[in-house]
């Protein structure tokens, strides 16, 4: 005998809902949250620039940036698998052009990034009133990066170093659905790279002199030996080079 069916009309029971989503037609889909695109990057920054640039953090939180701060081997701020950046102001990218260790660092985000930048933050023609350092050294640094395939953004101010991180982390993950991700540098440290950082520290020699002089005359003690003929065997290195570099190697330290 069939089962007494009858219902009152108008109204559903529970045994009517249970029957209706067993029928196939329905899922268990709707009744769970759904969960609502991600609109918002996240951006992982250095702890130490965490600390250093306070502003540029806030900044990025205030317009609804995520943010991870994580201590970094290298580049200040991570965008994307891709994208790594190193933020510097003007002061200190020509700080660090004078102590030689820039490109070093630049060099080294590049080997685990496929896309590293560097952001020069601050007013670029003071370079024109540093007596430290010729205009000339800091065009010639910026060209080099640039043709080693490191890009270079300018902001005047830390403003507008917000207004850029938020945009190209927004552009990497929201359209280009790239997730950050950090990479951990390489410690595989050759002789070769141990030789030119050596002979790169010297003034105003850098990376690519420093290749010069090692193919030169071979090894590190041998290029030392002959610093006198530097000027006539080794191109771009003329007597003003040597010799600043014969006065460090020659004057007696003082505390």
């Amino acid at each position: 005998m069939p089962r007494n069916r009858k219902r009152n009309k108008g109204i559903t029971t529970i045994n009517d809902k249970a029957e209706q989503s067993m029928s196939g037609t329905e899922t268990l889909i709707p009744y769970i949250k759904e969960t609502t695109p991600k609109t918002q990057p996240t951006i992982i920054i250095d702890t130490r620039e965490a600390t250093t640039a306070p502003k540029i953090l806030k900044g990025l939180k205030e317009a609804g940036a995520e943010i991870q701060t994580v201590a970094l081997q290298k580049g200040d701020y991570i965008i994307s698998d891709h994208c790594a950046i190193e933020r510097k102001t003007v002061h200190d990218f020509v700080y660090t052009l004078t102590r030689r260790y820039l490109f070093e660092q630049l060099f080294k985000l590049k080997e685990v990034y496929t896309k590293p930048f560097i952001l020069i933050e601050g007013y670029l023609p003071i370079i024109y009133k540093f007596s430290k350092i010729q205009p000339h050294s800091v065009w010639g640094a910026m060209f080099a990066l640039a043709k080693q395939d490191i890009h270079m953004i300018h902001t005047t101010s830390y403003k507008e170093t917000i207004d850029f991180l938020y945009t190209a982390a927004k552009q990497e993950q929201i359209i280009e659905k790239r997730l950050p991700a950090v990479h951990p540098v390489k410690k595989t440290e050759t002789l070769a790279k141990a030789q030119i950082f050596f002979i790169a520290s010297l003034p105003n020699i850098g990376r690519e002199k420093a290749i010069s002089i090692l193919k030169t005359y071979q090894t590190p003690i041998n290029a030392l030996i002959n610093t006198n003929e530097w000027a006539t065997t080794v191109y771009g290195l003329g007597p003003k080079i040597t010799g600043k570099v014969k006065e460090v190697l020659h004057t007696p330290y003082k505390e």
